[in-house]
């Protein structure tokens, strides 16, 4: 089986593959052109994305906006592939990430961590109208896609050229309610469909498709078939990119993920005021249990974000993680983190996704043809008692044919019987009144002298 392409507007992905962007600096240049080199659309994550500028610290924006461009332009010296950038709504620069990333000539701006309802309003004013650069915002529900259709027709008469739904087994930052997590009725089995329902209603008015694509616990080629199945026109995975070499994390945080069980898996909250999905570790558990100090804000880089009133910083524990320094950071990571073994290319990685797929989909076959051929049989088996029964029937009704005939024929031998008796006392009768009638006529005819008594004859 091959995996169809994603189509957003124009763009055209060979695979419908999106490889989620994480941060902070978890997918940079390296991940993200390496997944464009396989044919899915590499993102590249922005929070904290200038941690390594000297300035970063005195001059943030402007380093963070440095760094930015440097990304972009290495991932499009190593790729020919699409191109994209993820930026939260909640940080501090997102107007000014959007612009440079759009002056950039990125393909795909994945906007999320909040409802992008004025993103349209941050592209460069000579690209308002026209410009190259899709822009995709991240939904966990189709009130939310709904919501944004609405505003950004009425503000900038333009609609959305895609959707991210994100359901609650993603990793990192989630869009629900603690006690949404875990509820059937939240998963992206549910969300999925009530969002493309969502979007369909606004892809006459935009005369084009609006494709969805369904993120959050999104693990193998068998769920890429089964979403797709659903109608999503492509996935978005995360936390199986961690898991390669060309992931720019350090291999401490890999392994962080590879060497990860199910139980080490919680759901924490975050200081942004937001749930989510990690890897516990000792960090965390000092957390759980109040014992790291209040401290300074050195970045600022959240809007959301109490700052100095929360018990952690939670971008110097992310930078952390990323450099492998886990005993002072941690790790945020999708509900299936505790299946990654191993460390592989994003090549091989592909290459297991498409298998997958292909097993995936020829196992659905052989099961419809499994069901099929069982529904045959019993339909065959049905008709063959349904035969059988009928044949019982036909013979129980010759035989009852035969035994009516056997009787008639008694009777009608009894009948022929009696008339024969009946006609064999006539015929006896007939002859002894003949002989009388004989015997009287010839005495009529004897002399007298010779005639005899009738009675003596």
């Amino acid at each position: 089986m091959t995996l169809p392409s994603l189509h957003i507007g124009d763009l055209v992905a060979r695979l419908p593959i999106v490889q989620g962007g994480m941060g902070v600096g978890i997918s940079l240049s390296g991940l993200a052109s390496a997944v464009a080199n396989e044919g899915g659309v590499g993102v590249i994550a922005t929070p904290m994305i200038g941690m390594y500028e000297p300035d970063r610290a005195s001059n943030p924006e402007e380093a963070d906006l440095r760094a930015l461009k440097t990304e972009i332009r290495k991932a499009r010296s190593l790729s020919n592939g699409i191109i994209g950038v993820n930026i939260m709504c909640a940080l501090t620069n997102f107007a000014e990430l959007v612009r440079t990333s759009v002056r950039e000539g990125i393909d795909v701006i994945f906007a999320g961590a909040g409802l992008p309802l004025d993103l349209p309003a941050h592209l460069p004013e000579d690209q308002r109208e026209n410009t190259h650069t899709k822009l995709v915002p991240i939904v966990s529900s189709g009130r939310a896609a709904k919501l944004i259709c609405k505003k950004w027709l009425k503000r900038f008469d333009r609609l959305p050229d895609a959707f991210v739904v994100e359901g609650p087994k993603a990793g990192g930052h989630l869009g629900f309610k603690p006690e949404q997590i875990d509820d059937p009725n939240f998963a992206l089995e549910k969300i999925l469909p009530q969002t493309i329902e969502a979007v369909h209603e606004f892809e006459m008015q935009a005369r084009r498709p609006i494709p969805v694509i369904a993120a959050g616990g999104v693990y193998s080629g068998a769920d890429i078939v089964r979403f797709m199945d659903m109608g999503a026109a492509g996935v978005q995975m995360g936390t199986r990119f961690v898991a390669t070499e060309e992931c720019d994390a350090d291999i401490e945080f890999k392994k962080a993920f590879v060497n990860a069980k199910k139980e080490d898996l919680r759901v924490i909250q975050s200081p942004v005021g937001l749930p989510g999905r990690a890897v516990g570790n000792v960090f965390l558990d000092k957390v759980k249990n109040g014992l790291l100090k209040p401290h300074k804000c050195p970045y600022k880089c959240l809007a959301s974000c109490p700052q100095e009133d929360g018990p952690y910083c939670i971008a110097k524990a992310l930078m952390n993680a990323k450099r492998g320094l886990l005993k002072h950071g941690f790790a945020f990571a999708g509900a299936n983190a505790y299946l990654v073994e191993k460390i592989v290319t994003v090549r091989d990685l592909f290459c297991s996704l498409k298998e997958e797929a292909a097993r995936s989909r020829a196992e659905a076959a052989a099961r419809r043809y499994i069901e099929s051929a069982r529904q045959y049989m019993d339909l065959v088996t049905d008709s063959a008692a349904r035969y059988r029964l009928e044949a019982k029937q036909y013979l129980e009704q010759m035989q009852a044919q035969a035994n009516r005939g056997k009787e008639c024929a008694r009777q009608y031998l009894d009948q022929m019987h009696e008339e024969a008796t009946r006609r064999r006392e006539n015929a006896r009768e007939y002859l002894e009144q003949m002989q009388e009638k004989v015997s009287s006529t010839l005495q009529e005819y004897l002399p007298e002298g010779r005639r005899t008594d009738p009675g003596e004859a």
